[in-house]
């Protein structure tokens, strides 16, 4: 079983050919279009797992024998996950995901095509400006900060003004500095109907965005200290879901904010 095991995982295109084939055959032009793969590469990959017996030809196209679906079954979801680790894997080494949510956590292949952007000690400003400009055209936007940014304040505002669904998780301290430094911001954003605002009395390690379009999240390293220079983010639908559900996650657990001075105090 180890060797049958290296030979899934160890060649990145006999996985990618294997999940191709999961759920319906393929030509040998299907797949070198979907792979971009060429002959000299693909071809020496699919007779290694003709003879473990894990694909078969029929005609112009591979298929997966019934062995071949039933290891896949059990095996997409750790592929996938592996490769979501390998993809990224010293952010992953270095930050504290033990913050995210059990549940979440062991959904963590959903993350799909993801990518680490990491910006300088001169970039900051630049990123987080990029980061604004990219979120403005969005139809939806939901985090979950544990600090206060300057930018997010009029960045919620105006979105909520073009229409869009805005939706914002707090803890109970960043709550209490954003009514003092920015209750006109606040209260006005209050008043749209597409506008929510939560506060948590938990401590949260992470920061995180999710539109319509992307997810961004931000972590801790295991010593405590905020990541302020990269974020993780992806694009894929599933990425999307992953990222609204975790905003679920928290929204349950918090209490939502109706209007400014009706926001409640702690006891």
């Amino acid at each position: 079983m180890a060797d049958l095991l290296n030979v899934i995982i160890s060649s990145e295109k006999r996985r990618n050919l294997l999940l191709l084939l999961k759920n319906k055959s393929q030509t040998w032009d299907d797949i070198k279009i979907r792979l971009n793969v060429t002959a000299t590469g693909m071809l020496p990959q699919i007779r290694i797992l003709e003879e473990e017996g894990l694909i078969i030809k029929s005609g112009r196209s591979y298929s997966l024998t019934d062995l071949g679906h039933l290891l896949v079954h059990f095996l997409e979801p750790f592929i996938t996950t592996w490769t979501v680790i390998e993809t990224e894997k010293e952010f992953w080494q270095t930050h504290d995901i033990s913050v995210l949510p059990k549940d979440l956590l062991l959904r963590i292949r959903e993350l799909g095509a993801i990518q680490v952007i990491e910006s300088s000690d001169e970039e900051i400003y630049e990123s987080h400006k990029h980061f604004q400009d990219s979120v403005l055209n969005s139809r939806s936007l939901q985090g979950i900060a544990h600090m206060v940014h300057p930018i997010y304040p009029d960045l919620f505002l105006r979105l909520a003004r073009t229409g869009a669904q805005t939706g914002l998780i707090v803890t109970r301290k960043v709550f209490n500095i954003v009514k003092g430094k920015y209750s006109q911001q606040l209260s006005e954003w209050l008043r749209f109907s597409n506008a929510s605002m939560y506060v948590l009395d938990e401590d949260i390690k992470f920061s995180f965005i999710v539109t319509d379009k992307y997810l961004s999240l931000t972590l801790f390293y295991h010593n405590g200290v905020f990541d302020s220079k990269r974020d993780l983010i992806s694009s894929d639908p599933s990425a999307l879901k992953w990222g609204e559900d975790l905003f679920t996650y928290y929204m349950n657990r918090s209490q939502k904010i109706e209007m400014l001075e009706k926001a409640p105090s702690k006891n």
